[in-house]
């Protein structure tokens, strides 16, 4: 990868982090009413699942560490998948204290379940680009 294109992948995630915290720890009195529901599914939680989507595929990008063998791609993915769960366990315990946010564990659930899935993901990129250079 070029210098120019680690640096972008870089501001990107510290992007992606700043907009995280944004959305996790705002306080949004005036918005629009929406749907409870979405297909069955409470809509709090779907927004929960695609916050929390981008952040092991642009943590991939961002850290430019290509494996080049199987179980280091393994290790790799599982690493960004924990480090993105304790982000959202993190992100979760502040609402707690918030007088205007709370905390719920069944939004913890769709984050950890929105970064097994990009995790899972990167993780088959990872493997088909070692598979394609052999």
């Amino acid at each position: 990868m070029s210098r120019r294109a680690r640096i972008l992948f870089r501001i990107l995630f510290v992007l992606y982090i700043a907009g995280l915290a944004f959305l996790c720890f705002g306080h949004f009195n005036n918005l629009p009413d929406v749907p409870r529901k979405l297909l069955g599914i409470q809509m709090g939680k779907i927004v929960h699942f695609c916050m929390f989507l981008p952040f092991p595929p642009l943590q991939f990008l961002a850290i430019d560490k290509y494996t080049v063998k199987p179980w280091h791609s393994l290790l790799m993915a599982l690493g960004i998948f924990v480090l993105g769960c304790l982000l959202a366990a993190g992100t979760e315990l502040i609402q707690g204290y918030l007088p205007h946010r709370t905390a719920d564990h069944l939004d913890f659930r769709a984050d950890a379940l929105a970064l097994a899935v990009s995790s899972l993901a990167v993780l088959i990129i990872d493997l088909a680009k070692q598979f394609r250079h052999k």
